[in-house]
């Protein structure tokens, strides 16, 4: 099925679209990176920085249904897309929200956004 979403559950595929097209909204950062042709795929994330279990899942939710409404026609082919949940995605309107993803999958679609970031410094090794 071409027009099929799957999601990322790879920590890899996270990290790998790290190096992908930034896209930073007020609720959101979007993430978009060449897959080598495994179709339109999601992940979504978001830290314990945000919230509490509840608040990070209800945006979890939210963020799951703006991308199935939205990357069937704005979605680039054959491109991974992460949602990175903000601190301010709770409280957001949920239109607003769809309409930001929506013009962030379209900057993305152009080429436009900020270059990927490099890899990060390694952790320190807990005694």
């Amino acid at each position: 099925m071409p027009g099929a979403l799957s999601v990322i559950r790879k920590r890899s595929d996270f990290l790998a679209a790290n190096k992908g097209l930034r896209n930073a909204r007020p609720g959101f950062v979007l993430l978009t990176f060449p897959n080598e042709g495994k179709g339109k795929r999601y992940g979504i994330t978001v830290t314990k920085k945000v919230g509490n279990a509840v608040v990070r899942n209800r945006i979890k939710r939210r963020f799951r249904e703006m991308l199935r409404a939205a990357l069937p026609e704005l979605g680039m082919a054959d491109h991974d897309h992460i949602l990175i949940g903000r601190d301010g995605a709770i409280e957001r309107d949920f239109a607003k929200m769809s309409a930001e993803l929506a013009s962030a999958l379209q900057r993305a679609a152009l080429g436009q956004g900020e270059r990927g970031r490099g890899p990060r410094k390694p952790r320190s090794k807990r005694a």
